[in-house]
């Protein structure tokens, strides 16, 4: 590449660069860190364990944006020196460290870029993420359990904090449904556009013929309720069963009765949680969650409101939005976006960020059209 092209390159790096910049508005960032860290040195911060976590969390994540920002904008100041020492001493070795090193740049600004575009109302919020077998038997549940563990590897390959609220084994193989959150910033803007139908075509390891099976499982993604969202459930509107937690196959994993089912009665909404070690706790963790379930039922019928005065008839766009296809061939492709791979393994194992941020685009672009 000649040297005027790797400054033409390094030109529109630095002007993406500059406009993040501007959208995430550094200065105010710094004075939300600086607070932050007054709030996080005070003596009785811990005696709010809550609050605590909040304003530890929030400090970490804004740490890290400022240092991330601040990081490629001395890698991008680096390289224009170095393109300016390669250039004028014609040093072509120079000029190939610099178009390498835009290259990594190019990946890590575009990443950047895509938080940029979670501006919703509640893309800031941590994710509450369910998932369920659909159609295909133990097929499907086996693959909804499949689906469970990949986004809990993609949230252990970027270090963020998950919790399993509860999950219900199938019989035979499997779960037909698990509900655990994700406690990173942005994680509801990051997970929600994984909201939807993910088809699996595969030989199935359950017929003792060896056939091809297509099987289903659907991914529900929420944000957690804060309490600045005002969702009043009166007691007499739930009713509360406890039950003894169990494991797959039944196997009894307590000896208590501490697993808590919450139904809300006016909706007919059925949550439960299993997985603390207290039924207080379950409790706690089972009302987060039918919190949440509340706010997006009521999140949908505003929009539905919305788009009865637009007359808007779309349908969602969520269903059907993938397909990973093992047999006869190896591929992974996103329905909505055309984005593909033939690395289904990587995928399976939590290697999702390509079809994550192609969806955020791709999101961004149809609600500007």
């Amino acid at each position: 590449m000649q040297a005027s092209e790797v400054a033409e390159n390094l030109g529109r790096l630095q002007g993406t660069l500059t406009s993040i910049e501007k959208v995430l508005d550094l200065p105010a960032l710094r004075n939300e860190a600086t607070a932050l860290e007054e709030q996080a040195a005070a003596p009785d911060l811990w005696d709010d364990p809550a609050s605590a976590q909040q304003v530890t969390s929030r400090l970490s994540f804004v740490q890290g944006e400022l240092k991330r920002v601040t990081d490629l904008r001395s890698r991008v100041d680096d390289a224009a020196v170095l393109l300016e020492m390669g250039e004028s001493e014609g040093d072509a070795g120079v000029l190939t460290e610099v178009e390498q090193e835009l290259a990594l740049l190019r990946d890590a600004i575009g990443e950047l870029e895509v938080r940029t575009l979670l501006s919703g109302e509640y893309d800031a919020r941590e994710a509450l993420v369910t998932i369920r077998s659909e159609a295909g038997g133990v097929d499907a549940a086996d693959w909804a359990q499949m689906l469970m563990r990949m986004y809990l590897r993609w949230a252990e390959r970027h270090g963020y904090p998950t919790e399993v609220y509860d999950i219900s084994y199938a019989e035979e193989a499997g779960i037909k449904s698990a509900t655990f959150a994700v406690k990173a910033p942005y994680a509801y803007g990051t997970l929600s556009v994984e909201q939807g139908t993910h088809r699996l075509v595969r030989i199935s390891p359950f017929d003792n013929q060896s056939r091809r099976q297509t099987s289903f499982a659907g991914v529900e993604v929420l944000p957690v309720t804060e309490q600045t969202d005002h969702i009043d459930i009166p007691e007499n509107e739930v009713r509360v069963d406890v039950f003894r937690s169990s494991g797959p196959g039944g196997q009894s994993v307590n000896t208590t009765d501490s697993a808590v089912r919450l139904t809300h009665i006016p909706t007919g909404i059925v949550v439960s949680c299993q997985n603390e070690k207290s039924q207080l706790q379950n409790r706690a963790a089972a009302m987060r969650v039918l919190q949440s379930r509340l706010l997006e039922r009521r999140r949908q019928e505003e929009r539905a409101q919305m788009d009865a005065l637009k007359g808007d008839s779309s349908g969602s766009w969520g269903n059907q939005m993938r397909s990973y296809v093992l047999h006869p061939y190896q591929m992974v492709k996103d329905l909505r976006t055309e984005q593909e791979t033939g690395n289904t393994a990587a995928v399976l194992d939590g290697d999702l960020d390509a079809f994550i941020e192609s969806g955020i685009r791709w999101r961004k672009q149809t609600d500007r059209d």
